[in-house]
């Protein structure tokens, strides 16, 4: 048994800790890969319609700008004004012998150009060059991407370094556009055993500073520039620390199972507490515990103004009589948060209370409030809760719910899936978990539209053939043969037509390729008169499509050759199943279209629900979780069907 065999044998979730702020006793690995240094391309800018070669620290900064010229954020005036300012900060730093003042004057186009040539000269590798750059990246992941925790073998997630580039961040990110500066061996702590082996850092440098902290899990550490915060390296999702983090949390949020009801009516009864910042205190618990909210931390100016419960603003939380709270603010990664949702008549007086004069726009709304505090009260309440436990509680518990009312006990593999997305779609939607519309979606949903029109298509030949093989049919099973608004004329044209073009490519390719391997063996190649041949029906369906005509089956074979009428009806049977399964992936794939299900999924969700589900409902694990997660996830997958979070 080898290594990596060993370890997946290693099932650490069976075991006993008492002790669990000791991460390890042993830890050895090879440190991080950095990025490769920057190689000029003399390519110059135009400023004010003059050619600008710029010292190589000025062209690399332009050069990632140059590279998004064909993007988004080409329109976002705060991400080009972020850009430029440090552009000019690098130009200074750098002794530039140009002065660049004015960022309308500044033509990136010509490093656009190049950096296009460049992509499409990747495009164009040939297989061997692509099998060398695997090879070169298999290398340095066999090096790099293993460490040894305890003497057992374990994958490391992210060992390369972040690269430099412009911060684009997400939603409406005050820092867009600054620059994430390269990261030097000397921002670098390495976080190793005592006796292991320091890993060497490039020639000519040295760490910032090498610790042996068996406390933490993380193996190496820099500090963001633009952000002002730590970065780490960990191990890999599917390593056995990362598994029993994931594990404790989820267990922690069950642990509150037992204990909710009491704080639940603890902090209901504190809802009247004439100590206004008890009052306060309950308010915020009732919302964090009934919407999901996030707790929400103070903030510096230079942040993004995001916001959760604690630090909510007059402005944010609306009233409307008689009891509903109309929220409306920018949460987590600058999402938007807009909700109108009825509450407790006493929570709805409590916020009309905290908005009363002389407080106005831009005054905290839980001004006796903060997160620390709240936490500290939480931490009363049960060991090690928190305002993230009740988010997680709630998911997974509304998760659960969902799945046990919506899941049809005797339905289609797709019914159930659609199930099981309706039920993450509904916490998804309750933490606020949302996405944009992917640019391809559109696209996506007319091809699944094709998809549906070609089973309904398919379908409708094989009832063309029926009534040819029992003409009574037409009246015994009427139904069968209503016309489909659906399927137009004009669609099926389209469709033969396309399906032609692909069956005589098909029959071409196959005739060319026996034809070199028939002069490979030195035989006596295929004439055209035997390609013509075989391009019979395609040219006579041809013909009657170029005249506008729909091929009918008295013109060609039939769908099914010698098949009986109750067959005909089995295939049509069949393929109405394979239709019901296609229109639901496509109304699952536009319903989700906003909502990132996966975020829900893959960090609020106690992964032993799903497991316990497809168990349950004889669905593939698979088909939820992909092989990733399922390492991820090994921990959960021994729990029996009957498994309750």
């Amino acid at each position: 048994m080898n290594d990596e065999e060993q370890e997946i044998e290693y099932k650490w979730w069976l075991e006993q800790k008492s002790d669990t702020s000791v991460k390890w006793q042993t830890l050895s690995h090879k440190g991080v890969v950095f990025p490769p240094p920057y190689v000029p391309h003399n390519i110059p800018l135009v400023y004010s319609g003059q050619k600008l070669l710029l010292e190589p620290p000025a062209e690399e900064i332009a050069s990632y700008f140059a590279q998004m010229l064909d993007t988004d954020y080409m329109k976002n005036p705060v991400f080009i004004k972020n850009f430029f300012r440090e552009f000019q900060i690098i130009l200074r730093e750098c002794s530039s012998r140009h002065t660049i003042e004015e960022f309308s004057k500044c033509d990136f186009t010509l490093m656009y150009e190049h950096f296009q040539r460049i992509k499409e000269q990747k495009k164009a590798m040939t297989k061997e060059e692509k099998d060398k750059l695997k090879k070169e990246k298999e290398a340095i992941k066999a090096s790099y991407g293993v460490a040894f925790l305890d003497g057992r073998k374990e994958k490391v997630g992210n060992y390369t370094i972040e690269p430099p580039g412009l911060f684009r961040g997400r939603g409406e990110h005050p820092k867009t556009g600054c620059y994430k500066r390269r990261v030097q061996p000397e921002d670098v702590t390495i976080n190793i055993g005592k006796d292991a082996q320091i890993p060497e850092p490039p020639a000519g440098h040295h760490w910032k500073n090498v610790i042996h902290d068996s406390t933490v899990s993380w193996l190496a550490m820099w500090k963001d520039n633009v952000n002002d915060n730590f970065k780490y390296v960990f191990l890999a999702p599917g390593s056995s620390l990362k598994g029993q983090s994931d594990m404790k949390k989820y267990e922690m949020a069950r642990n509150l199972k037992g204990c909710v009801d009491s704080i639940r009516k603890t902090y209901t009864a504190d809802l009247r507490n004439k100590d206004m910042a008890i009052r306060q205190r309950a308010t915020a618990l009732y919302l964090i515990d009934k919407l999901a909210l996030r707790a929400g931390n103070e903030k510096s100016d230079d942040e993004a103004d995001t916001v959760g419960c604690c630090s909510l603003r007059y402005e944010h939380v609306s009233t409307e009589e008689p009891n509903i709270l109309v929220f409306d603010f920018l949460g987590k990664d600058s999402v938007r948060y807009f909700n109108a949702v009825p509450v407790d008549d006493q929570v709805f007086k409590n916020i009309k209370i905290f908005k009363r004069p002389p407080k106005t726009h831009n005054d905290d709304l839980f001004d006796r409030l903060n997160t620390t505090v709240l936490n500290k009260h939480l931490q009363s309440l049960m060991p090690g809760l928190t305002a993230k436990v009740f988010r997680t509680f709630n998911a997974s518990i509304t998760f659960q719910d969902e799945l046990r009312k919506h899941t049809p006990k005797d339905g289609t593999l797709q019914e159930k899936l659609s199930a099981y997305d309706k039920a993450n779609r509904r916490v998804a939607e309750l933490c606020n978990h949302q996405k944009g519309v992917g640019k391809s979606h559109e696209s996506q949903m007319e091809k699944m539209q094709d998809k549906v029109l070609s089973l309904k298509y398919l379908r409708r030949r094989y009832i063309e053939q029926l009534r040819q093989v029992e003409p009574k049919m037409k009246r015994k099973k009427a139904e069968l043969f209503e016309a489909d608004p659906e399927l137009t004329d004009d669609w099926i044209l389209k469709y033969e037509i396309a399906i032609t073009k692909k069956d005589r490519e098909r029959i071409v390719n196959k005739f060319d390729k026996e034809n070199a391997e028939r002069k490979q063996n030195k035989e006596k190649a295929l004439l055209k008169s035997d390609l013509k041949e075989r391009l019979g029906e395609v040219i006579a369906k041809e013909k009657l499509l170029e005249k506008g005509k729909i091929p009918s089956v008295k013109d060609f074979p039939p769908m099914k050759r010698n098949a009986t009428a109750d067959k005909l009806l089995e295939y049509i049977a069949k393929t109405d199943d394979r239709i019901k399964t296609a229109k639901l992936q496509m109304e699952d794939k536009d319903e989700n279209k906003t909502m990132a299900l996966n975020t829900s999924r893959l960090n609020y969700l106690d992964p032993r629900i799903t497991i316990a589900w497809c168990k349950t409902f004889n669905v593939p694990v698979a088909k939820r979780f992909s092989a990733t997660q399922r390492e991820k996830f090994r921990w959960a997958m021994d729990v029996d069907p009957d498994w309750e979070f």
